[in-house]
Formats: C-alpha cells, sequence, structure tokens
C-alpha cells in the first residue's frame, strides 16, 4: 500500500506522475489554520508532507501522528520547528543545492543594481527628467575592485566570490562560522571578524539563513559600523537585519544603498518606508525564481521524500541523526 503524502504546492505535471508512482497524494491549497481542520483526516494517514511556506510544528503534528518525512521545496526552514520533528521523529528534507547558482547571480545583480541606480535612473527616464546630458546628480559609484563582503560563506557565498572575484576583480572578505579553506585559495577570501567586515566592505552581502544566532545579526550597532557609504544586499533572511534600523542608515546617508530579496513581513507592506527610498531596490523574494531553478527544487524536493519513505536518504537531510 503506497504511504499517504499531503501536498500543499502544487506541482508541475510531470513530478506530480511521478509522486503518485510511489505515493497516494492528497493536496491541499497550503498550510493555513483552516486547511489543517477542513482536512484533518488527511492528515491522520498523513505519512508525507510536501510544499513550501506554512508553519510546520506542535500543531501541525498534533493531528498527524503518522507522519515520517516533510519535504521542503526551499532551501530555508525556519518555517519549522526542527525540535519539534525530532521528538516526533520526522525527517525534515530540503533542496539545498540546486538554487545555489540562480541566488549568486541575483546578490550580483543587485550589487551592480545599486551601485550604478539602474532602478532609480530608468524610472527617472521614464518620468521625462533625461532633457539633458546627465551630471553628477546621476552618476553612481564602481563595482570593479571594490571590496566585497560576504556574511556567510556555504554554497551561495562561494558562488558570489567566484563572481566578484573572477569578473570584477573585487577583493573578498568573508565572516562564517568557521575558515573556508577553498575560499581562500580559489578565491584568495580574507577571513575576518564582524567588525572587520563592516568597516572595510563596500557591498556587504549577506547569505544566512534565519536563527535564534542570526535574528538582527545586523542590528543599530552593526550598521553605524558599516563604511559610510557602503552597500547593503540580503537575499538570505529578512530578520536577520534590523529592518527600522537600515531605514534610518540609508535615510541619513550612513549607508549609500540597499539592495532587497527578503524582509521581515513577507509581502512587503506598500506603505514601508523602504519603499519611499530611492537608493532601496526591493524585489518580491526572486532569489531562486527561475523556471528551471524552481523546477530543479520541485524535482528534488519530490525525489527527497521518496528517498524518505523509502528508507534511501543519502542528501539533503537537515536531521540526520534520526537515519541512524
Amino acid at each position: 500500500m503506497k504511504p499517504v503524502v499531503v501536498l500543499y504546492k502544487s506541482l508541475p505535471h510531470d513530478l506530480r506522475q511521478r509522486l503518485e508512482a510511489h505515493c497516494s497524494v492528497i493536496e491541499i491549497d497550503g498550510l493555513t489554520a483552516e486547511n489543517l481542520r477542513k482536512h484533518a483526516t488527511a492528515f491522520q494517514s498523513a505519512e508525507g508532507l510536501l510544499g513550501s511556506g506554512g508553519l510546520v510544528d506542535d500543531s501541525l503534528l498534533a493531528i498527524a501522528p503518522k507522519l515520517r518525512a516533510v519535504s521542503m521545496i526551499s532551501v530555508g526552514y525556519d518555517n519549522v520547528d526542527v525540535a519539534a520533528l525530532n521528538r516526533c521523529g520526522v525527517i525534515l528534507m530540503h533542496t539545498p543545492t540546486v538554487l545555489t547558482e540562480t541566488v549568486a547571480d541575483l546578490m550580483m545583480a543587485l550589487v551592480l543594481t545599486t551601485a550604478r541606480r539602474i532602478v532609480d535612473l530608468a524610472g527617472r527616464v521614464k518620468a521625462g527628467e533625461w532633457k539633458s546630458s546627465i551630471g553628477p546628480d546621476w552618476y553612481g559609484i564602481d563595482v570593479h575592485h571594490k571590496t566585497l563582503g560576504i556574511l556567510g560563506m556555504g554554497r551561495i557565498g562561494m558562488a558570489l566570490a567566484q563572481r566578484a572575484y573572477g569578473g570584477f576583480s573585487m577583493p573578498v572578505l568573508y565572516n562564517a562560522r568557521t575558515h573556508h579553506a577553498e575560499a581562500e585559495q580559489r578565491f584568495n577570501a580574507q577571513y575576518c571578524d564582524l567588525d572587520k567586515l563592516l568597516a572595510e566592505s563596500d557591498f556587504l552581502c549577506i547569505s544566512l539563513p534565519l536563527t535564534k544566532e542570526t535574528h538582527h545579526l545586523i542590528g543599530r550597532e552593526q550598521l553605524a559600523k558599516m563604511k559610510p557609504g557602503a552597500v547593503l544586499i540580503n537575499t538570505g533572511r529578512g530578520a536577520v537585519v534590523d529592518e527600522p534600523a537600515l531605514i534610518d542608515a540609508l535615510q541619513t546617508g550612513h549607508l549609500y544603498a540597499a539592495g532587497l530579496d527578503v524582509f521581515t513581513q513577507e509581502p512587503l507592506a506598500v506603505d514601508s518606508a523602504l519603499l519611499k527610498l530611492p537608493n532601496v531596490v526591493a524585489l518580491p523574494h526572486i532569489g531562486s525564481a527561475t523556471h528551471a531553478t524552481r523546477y530543479g527544487m520541485a524535482h528534488d524536493a519530490v525525489d527527497n521524500l521518496i528517498a524518505a519513505l523509502s528508507g534511501k536518504v543519502t542528501q539533503n537531510c537537515v536531521n540526520p541523526q534520526l537515519l541512524k
């Protein structure tokens, strides 16, 4: 008998067929409180859960006593209570590899877009403000040979360092939990403490998950330590940065600009002060949002769940201690 899986994010047809070849699939429209009540019977029999977004916590586990595996169509899992899953012996799978290059592309795009004021100036042209040869108030700043600081030297940080060092001759500084020998060898990256990273980076690029340790890691004190005229790029998680403090640093001119793909609350409120600042590029969390990458994430998530339910996990497991 096939294991029951609750699918709460639609899949491409071929991936849905692949999942159905191994599992009995019940699809719902998101992990809302209403859906948990409405589909209680499905959760009671579910051995697998597949999707992205929504909370996976004690309240869900309480109605899913047979649950054995959760497969996220994402690399981040800050919406999942991992401790609760561990207590219940539920394996957590994610997709950390397929989106690396795509997110690094976006980070480099934000570096270029903020530095050269692409969005701001394109808007001024469309508004009819370009009426003669431009002057200094239309100028941007250089990217090439400027210092790139990377906060979090994981897969995405490495891919960003490759682009910056190889493509734009940027010296690379980084801060991470441990030294990264490959980054130091390939990109001449220099490990430094957070204070030095803040003080010397022309572009501070954040690629960190949201944890208790990283919540507001970049707060008012840290923003004040950043190099005057620096640019902050964040594609990790919004709450890693204290947004009100960031707004102040941008409004006062201490920071030149910010390129943001993530926010404390998403979607970003239409009355957010960030949207009123011409030196902010705000994107709707599109780090992995290309057709090929999103398909690849869904593909990996399906394979991850099949592997977890069949006892054949070899990679992409957040809590591998449960496999022993």
